[in-house]
């Protein structure tokens, strides 16, 4: 498993990520994907979905903004990415705050091959059937330890991702888990789901391998988070360094930087 090595790749490649995302973090998505080196299309029309899906490198499914022409758009294009074995990532944003959310995202995991699911510990612990306390879209309190990575992982048939002060990713039986990041990430609205479309850049180059795309992934953008509040003095300025720090990850050092 090479953060600095797929990150090369990326580069290299340009990997187009299709991303179906909510409109208040689409351009944050979309910037965080051209910094580290992918080609972003958010589209989201019923009309193109599938099309888009079946040429793109991986395809991205946040459910922050919802109505039910998004969902079947997220469906259409779930069903078109694994015909064409394109690998997916779902976004699960605010599962346990309603129960529209909740139930798009069982759904999405019921009729959609998902390759790996990030969220955080109270949007992982609700599709696992478990106790969660979610406020709005965020995780309040504790947990989201290793275990409940590992066991969401093993009941929802994906690779889990549980992103928090330590970011914990498995498989069912692998546990990795990864410190790096900053706690400037956590206020900035959007920086989950620039997680999660970061995952879907190394997913673009790492399909084979879910787990080391999406610990690798969670690798790149805690460094980034890093080096950006290195160079910030609060929320504003790190949310602009933190593209600029995307846009510098050096895939030399990215290994050595590892946590």
């Amino acid at each position: 498993m090479s953060a600095g090595t797929d990150l090369a790749l990326i580069r290299e490649r340009k990997p187009l990520v299709h991303q179906i995302t909510n409109f208040v973090v689409m351009n944050e998505t979309a910037n965080a994907t051209l910094a580290i080196g992918a080609l972003p299309v958010m589209a989201h029309a019923l009309q193109e979905v599938e099309e888009m899906a079946s040429v793109a490198s991986a395809l991205v499914l946040n459910i922050g903004t919802l109505s039910d022409e998004w969902v079947e758009a997220m469906i259409a294009a779930g069903r078109a990415a694994n015909a064409a074995r394109v690998p997916v990532v779902l976004d699960p944003v605010g599962a346990g705050a309603t129960e529209y959310r909740t139930d798009t995202s069982r759904r999405l995991l019921d009729v959609v091959e998902i390759a790996v699911v990030r969220g955080n510990a109270a949007e992982i612990a609700t599709l696992a059937g478990q106790d969660a306390e979610i406020r709005g879209v965020e995780a309040v309190g504790g947990g989201g330890g290793p275990e409940l990575a590992r066991e969401a992982s093993s009941l929802l048939g994906s690779v889990v991702a549980v992103t928090g002060p330590v970011d914990h990713v498995s498989d069912g039986e692998a546990v990795n888990s990864v410190a790096n990041g900053h706690e400037l990430l956590a206020t900035v609205t959007g920086t989950g789901c620039m997680a999660t479309a970061i995952t879907g850049c190394f997913l673009g180059v790492r399909g084979d391998d879910p787990l080391a795309a999406a610990t690798e992934a969670l690798v790149a953008f805690g460094v980034a988070g890093e080096d950006a509040a290195r160079v910030s003095e609060g929320p504003g300025s790190f949310h602009m360094a933190l593209y600029d720090a995307l846009y510098h990850l050096d895939p030399g050092t990215l290994d050595s930087r590892a946590r």
